[in-house]
């Protein structure tokens, strides 16, 4: 609604100085905020809301802005424009000190600094901080780390200063710092746009905020370079190899338009050849039906799915040498030994196992496919040979170990990343020491990985490669199991036939229904169900998220599920009411509630606590944790700033400026859920997911339930999803390199 200022006084503008006691929300994207203030001679906590790029608790601050009274939430301090200052007093001095901008400052620390030295706190520290061993407690190991975390602070405080007034929050202004050093504000001011490429969380908006905001021309041909290239990057999340040429400069020149500017068509098709020029994109012409097409890659994306299709073509050029006879010959002792009947399709796949170089073992829940693996192990295992096992995901590496009885890695680990020079040790100068490799969850592979590991997979080595085609593709860059099916290159062996054990299933069948387009047959919520496959229909978004609780906290434990150990909650998506952002907030309260005996720790809007569920969110090369990987959290340690999450059998800790790097995870999308199974899965679908509500995306959430499935939200919804099949269409050319034909 808009207002005519004209006729609207404004509201006095005043000054409030205070302390910030503690934050109550904080975007980190936007920098809005609603914090508690406490104020001289107010004996209530202040609530102060506006946009902060850098705010603690334990900040003094000046303020200036207005009163307005929240129709909701009551009086709040409006901020227009703010300061820091030196905290005044003992108070103020002492949760600054342990806010958790030092390492190696807690709140206990920090209290026995302020204890003993009072109003000169800081002015000691500054000028003479080797007297902090006077303060009982703090060895001179101490003081030393407390020394180099102070230096480091003032120089990080140098770069957040200049940043402040360019929306750039504390978080990123330390990963910026670790990124350039003492250079931070020069590269930052020469070109802005290093950022979107270098550091993680700032995109193009970001850098080009701050680049307006630093006067620079948005004819800049840097802004043009970087906005090509983030527009390459994000249709790389939407899991594009390439985008057409008349695509990308479509979105680039809808990216760089501003109010004030709009730019031409040409120009920003010149940019892209002078990058060709630079060997900063790359052209490749596509020949298909009569047409020409000209496709646009990042060379990355272009060397990536080139050299994989080469790769492979040599692998299938070099044949298997076996004696089928014998083959079929042991597949009859096994088969009389564990008394279990194979299929005919089954047993082809076993027999193709044994005599081609690169096998795909494809087909839908119940068909199978665990069982084939598991026999094909068995044979390679009596042939004599070496075995190596891998999936995309710790927790389906975990799962393929424990159903084949044979050690499997995450495919990270089989290609012995090195964090020091971010690089595979394994590749083909130095191959996975295998005579066979099985790939578990072969649709989760993305473009880079799966070159990375077609590459150390020596020419006399089999590789069997198993996956589920109805699932999601990969978070990444490609479709590889559906390119590699439909080049028509690769043996692939589908399973079809869904075994009688596997029939009592609901979650089973309904799979098949849904995947044959049909709605699913669901029984209603009930304290006896009948099946393994619920619905509970809360007709709205609200009432979808406390129908989500009374499950919880009502059914699960009648049925014997544990909530905190055995319940996921797959969302389509992580906005709006059902989505995984407020679910999450609602199910940590639920399920791991605060407690005087729980460490806690709050980062701008996320907290967390000892046993919260959480998700790695970016592949972090350093600690070894990837994308999707889950964990718990195991300890906080306030004193040190760091929590320490237990992945698997790993723990792996984070310091203050890593902790965006994971987020709570009781609610995850059903795109982080791949390559998992869980007990129980609840599944809320609701028309405000229409986006991204598919027949593949439901297929997929439905199958991670081993024991029982319940989806809650209106059957128009279930319908709309079973009758949308998206996310086949990706901008990938592998099929075609490997010989497929134009489509």
């Amino acid at each position: 609604m808009a207002f005519d200022s004209a006729h609207t006084a404004s509201p006095p503008t005043e000054q409030l100085q205070g302390v910030v006691e503690r934050l109550t929300f904080h975007s980190e994207e936007s920098g809005y905020t609603v914090a508690r203030l406490k104020a001289p001679r107010n004996r209530d906590l202040i609530c102060i809301v506006g946009n902060f790029a850098n705010i603690q608790a334990g900040q003094t601050l000046q303020l200036q802005g207005f009163w307005r009274d929240h129709p909701k939430y009551g009086p709040q301090f409006q901020v227009k424009q703010y300061k820091e200052t030196k905290p005044a007093t003992l108070t103020g001095i002492e949760k600054y000190l342990g806010s958790g901008l030092i390492k190696g400052v807690g709140p206990v620390t920090a209290k026995r600094i302020v204890a003993h030295f009072g109003l000169d706190t800081l002015d000691i520290i500054e000028t003479q901080i080797e007297r902090l061993v006077e303060v009982p407690g703090i060895a001179k190991k101490r003081v030393k780390l407390i020394q180099v975390a102070w230096a480091s602070q003032k120089a990080i405080k140098e770069v957040m200063l200049f940043l402040q007034g360019h929306g750039v929050s504390t978080t990123y202004a330390v990963k910026i710092y670790k990124q350039y050093g003492d250079d931070a504000i020069e590269i930052v001011t020469h070109n802005p746009y290093q950022l979107a490429t270098d550091v993680y969380g700032i995109g193009f908006v970001t850098a080009d905020q701050i680049a307006r905001n630093l006067g620079i021309s948005p004819h800049s041909e840097y802004r043009y370079r970087s906005s090509l290239l983030h527009v390459l990057s994000e249709s790389a999340e939407e899991g594009h190899c390439y985008l057409p040429h008349a695509e990308l400069v479509d979105r680039a020149v809808k990216q760089l338009t501003l109010p004030e500017y709009q730019p031409k068509a040409d120009q920003v098709e010149y940019l892209i050849h002078a990058m060709v020029a630079d060997a900063e994109l790359i052209l490749e012409k596509l020949e298909c039906a009569g047409t020409t097409e000209l496709l646009c890659y990042a060379p990355s994306f272009f060397q990536s799915e080139f050299h994989l299709s080469r790769r492979l073509l040599h692998l299938l050029a070099n044949p298997v040498i076996v004696d089928r006879q014998r083959v079929r010959d042991w597949l009859d002792r096994f088969i009389a030994r564990t008394q279990v009947n194979l299929s005919p399709q089954q047993c082809q796949a076993v027999e193709m196992a044994a005599s081609q170089r690169v096998v795909i073992l494809t087909g839908g829940p119940g068909t199978g496919k665990t069982f084939t693996t598991r026999t094909i192990v068995a044979l390679w295992k009596a042939m004599g040979k070496q075995i190596a096992l891998a999936s995309p995901t710790g927790r389906a590496a975990q799962r393929l170990s424990e159903v084949t009885g044979h050690e499997a890695k995450t495919i990270h680990r089989l290609l012995e990343f090195d964090p020091k020079t971010m690089k595979f040790l394994r590749d083909s100068d130095r191959p996975i020491p295998a005579d066979a490799v099985i790939i578990d969850e072969v649709s989760m592979l993305d473009l880079f990985l799966a070159n990375s590991l077609i590459k150390a997979i020596d020419p006399n080595t089999q590789l069997l490669l198993v996956g589920d085609t109805d699932q999601l593709p990969s978070v990444g860059p490609g479709n590889i199991l559906l390119d590699l099916i439909n080049s028509n290159r690769v043996p692939v062996v589908k399973l079809t036939e869904v075994f009688r054990q596997a029939q009592a299933s609901h979650i089973v069948r309904n799979a098949h229904r849904i995947n044959q387009g049909q709605f699913p047959n669901l029984e209603p919520v009930s304290n006896t169900p009948k099946t393994d496959c619920l619905w509970l229909g809360a007709p709205e978004p609200e009432n979808g998220a406390q129908a989500i609780q009374d499950l919880i906290t009502e059914l699960i434990p009648q049925l014997g599920f544990q909530p905190a150990r055995d319940v996921q909650v797959l969302c389509p998506m992580t906005r709006g009411e059902v989505g995984t952002r407020k679910l999450n907030q609602v199910l940590q309260a639920l399920i791991n509630p605060p407690s005087p005996s729980k460490a806690e720790l709050t980062r701008g809007g996320l907290t967390l606590r000892v046993g919260d569920r959480v998700l790695q969110q970016v592949n972090d090369y350093n600690r070894e944790v990837f994308n999707g990987d889950m964990g718990v959290v195991a300890e906080i340690d306030l004193e040190e700033v760091e929590v320490t999450v237990q992945y698997a059998e790993r723990s792996v800790s984070y310091d203050l400026a890593d902790l965006n790097e994971i987020g709570l995870a009781w609610a995850i999308t059903i795109h982080k859920s791949q390559g998992s199974e869980y007990p129980v899965v609840i599944l809320p679908l609701y028309m405000q997911h229409y986006l991204m509500l598919s027949r593949n995306l439901l297929y997929t959430g439905l199958t991670r339930a081993k024991k029982l499935a319940i989806l809650v939200g209106p059957k128009n919804a279930i319908s709309m999803a079973v009758r949308q099949v998206k996310d086949r269409e990706r901008h990938t050319l592998l099929d075609l390199r490997l010989g497929g034909v134009p489509t």
